[in-house]
């Protein structure tokens, strides 16, 4: 179920979004709430060089996998 909230933007930064909205064609509402998807998915998910990155990083492979063992074991603080 949708829901509604108030927000507050000043007026440049409304015409900003307004003007963009209408050149995707879509509500203003629609707009925003994809705008901050996009940034929540961007924060949160890795791209691909990082995760090749990642992958490729023997170091930091071995302590996930030690922290991994710890954490079904039950052992150290986790915080």
């Amino acid at each position: 179920m949708s829901k509604t909230i108030t927000l507050r933007l000043d007026e440049a930064l409304y015409r900003r979004f307004q003007t963009l909205a209408e050149r995707d064609n879509r509500p203003l509402s629609n707009f925003i709430q994809t705008a901050a998807l996009r940034f929540v998915e961007s924060e949160q998910f890795v791209d691909e060089f990082e995760m090749d990155e990642i992958r490729t990083n023997r170091e930091l492979s071995r302590s996930l996998k030690r922290g991994l063992k710890d954490a079904k074991a039950k052992r150290g603080r986790f915080v």
